[in-house]
């Protein structure tokens, strides 16, 4: 389980990477103190619906250059589960780190 917790938190390193550069890109104060616990859409999120999008998309194209993995994070399961992946920067790499997990099995 190591190689697990490395993997998690090299993809919480790759959604912070992310949402400055969103947050640049899409002119988007993000707050200086971000922790896996930061909400990423919703009322009191960082990103609107184009925002988290452009996050999604993103983290998948970073995965597949650093891990040479190709995974869908915006499918149909991710949609359809009581908690959205999306809610935090830790759902969202745990979510993430489950479909890696998939696809090297």
């Amino acid at each position: 389980m190591i190689e697990s917790t490395a993997q998690t938190e090299k993809l919480i390193d790759l959604i912070l990477q992310n949402i400055e550069e969103i947050g640049e890109e899409q002119q988007i104060e993000i707050p200086a103190n971000l922790s896996t616990d930061t909400a990423l859409f919703g009322k009191h999120g960082l990103f609107d619906s184009l925002g988290l999008v452009s996050l999604v998309v993103a983290l998948e194209q970073r995965i597949e250059d650093e891990f040479e993995l190709s995974i869908s994070l915006a499918d149909e399961r991710a949609m359809s589960q009581k908690n959205s992946p999306y809610r935090t920067i830790e759902s969202l790499a745990n979510y993430a780190h489950s479909l890696m997990l998939e696809k090297q099995n």
